[in-house]
């Protein structure tokens, strides 16, 4: 009999009354996930599609694209510090309450967006007040992963940490499925009411998915391991501190683990639409499609690659996402150039997986068992938002920036090249984290 992830609903295998309270645990911190992550993601199609039309309408096309992505990655800049805010209080407080007030924080910025007037109206203040909410999307999502994962990995059977973390990470193609699908829809209408304001019904449909998380979300009880921390008065007083000062070099591993990944994930999701449909001329449902399909093959990738992690270990499956994430930066133009259908679609859904799930799934338990207890929520926090300001929220940029500056995609691949050795070194120099007991503080 073997012990492979089964599907059952979301793929929890159903055994005892311990695999019954895992259900309920899993299922409200991934739905929860999934809200948070449909709040942030809508904004990344959203750049790509109508934010320099509307906010930046001023500028020539491609400064226009460069200044919606730029407002695009404020958000990722604001993630560390809702990461070092919400790390600090989970591993002070705990992390139930902090999964509360993050999931407030992203869906009032989400609504808010959809309800803002535009350049048109109120000139200066239209971009100003959406770099604004911008910037509370990013402190909410900051706090948010963190608080996730370890709601379910310290709740989990020591043996299935990567499997179990892996069911929070389909949170994020869930995301991009429904971002996606909702904007797939709405691409359907004529141009000027999508513009005028059809762009806006997938910002104010959030408050309804907000309600439903919160409700679920409510319903959780603190994990085992902060509860004995608090219980014996180990609670950290300063944790970011004790992270960066005590741990430089673990710390600095979280980051380099995070780096790749996350840069592959939205130059394919957000960049790719500005490239399929301003330079290769290819619709943007095609696209759409594409990015759907990658999400949708998640669903399955990401809990396999977590279980993998459980028997092979963390570091085998980040050597091997690593190296093929560089050699996917070779070929990865090349396919998209062909204008194939079905070409770009499949290379898109398929090189999604290879170069982010294989390295997301175990990501969940890999960055947080890098920490003890006390400073767990800031250090798995403040490591990934950090990697992801500094390469996920300016990757679209950046690429954008280097295929105008050079009029050719290679030092777009370069770029990603080099990306995948720093999460490769990062790889070789962190320690192996299966086997650890996650409950020392």
């Amino acid at each position: 009999m073997t012990d492979a992830p089964t599907a059952d609903g979301i793929g929890i295998p159903a055994v005892s009354s311990d695999d019954e309270k895992m259900r309920r645990i899993v299922w409200a911190s991934v739905l929860g996930t999934v809200v948070e992550w449909y709040d942030f993601l809508i904004y990344g199609t959203a750049a790509a599609l109508v934010f320099n039309k509307l906010f930046f309408p001023t500028m020539d096309p491609v400064a226009g694209t460069l200044a919606a992505f730029a407002a695009y990655a404020v958000g990722f800049v604001a993630r560390p510090l809702g990461g070092a805010i919400f790390g600090h209080f989970g591993d002070r407080l705990g992390r139930k309450a902090m999964l509360t007030l993050t999931m407030l924080i992203m869906g009032v910025g989400t609504f808010l967006i959809g309800c803002l007037p535009t350049y048109d109206h109120i000139g200066i203040w239209a971009p100003i007040l959406l770099v604004a909410l911008r910037l509370m999307q990013g402190i909410g999502i900051g706090g948010e992963w963190g608080g996730a994962v370890l709601m379910v990995i310290e709740h989990a059977p020591e043996k299935k940490r990567g499997f179990y973390g892996s069911l929070v990470q389909v949170g994020f193609p869930a995301g991009v499925a429904l971002s996606t699908a909702t904007f797939l829809g709405l691409s359907m209408l004529p141009q000027d009411q999508f513009l005028s304001w059809g762009w806006r019904l997938p910002f104010l449909f959030s408050v309804i998915l907000i309600g439903v998380g919160l409700f679920v979300r409510l319903k959780l009880v603190e994990t085992p391991a902060f509860a004995q921390v608090k219980q014996t008065e180990k609670v950290a007083r300063m944790p970011i501190l004790e992270v960066i000062m005590g741990q430089p070099k673990t710390f600095l591993t979280a980051v380099g683990l995070k780096i790749s990944e996350v840069a592959w994930v939205y130059v394919l999701t957000v960049f790719s639409i500005v490239y399929a449909t301003g330079t290769l001329g290819l619709p943007k449902t095609l696209i759409l499609y594409a990015i759907l399909l990658g999400a949708v093959l998640e669903f399955a990738t990401l809990p396999l690659f977590g279980w993998m992690s459980d028997k092979i270990g963390r570091r085998p499956m980040y050597i091997g996402g690593a190296l093929i994430s560089g050699a996917c930066a070779l070929i990865v133009f090349p396919l998209l150039d062909t204008r194939d259908p079905a070409i770009v679609v499949i290379s898109i859904a398929v090189i999604m997986s290879l170069t982010h799930a294989t390295m997301f799934g175990p990501q969940a338990a890999f960055l947080p068992e890098l920490f003890g207890t006390r400073v767990r929520y800031s250090g798995a926090s403040l490591g990934c938002q950090i990697a992801a300001a500094i390469s996920g929220g300016f990757a679209p940029m950046i690429a954008t920036g280097l295929l105008a500056w050079a009029g050719a995609t290679w030092p777009i691949a370069l770029y990603l090249i080099c990306l995948a050795a720093i999460s490769l070194v990062a790889t070789l120099y962190a320690t192996e984290t299966r086997d650890l007991d996650i409950s020392r503080a």
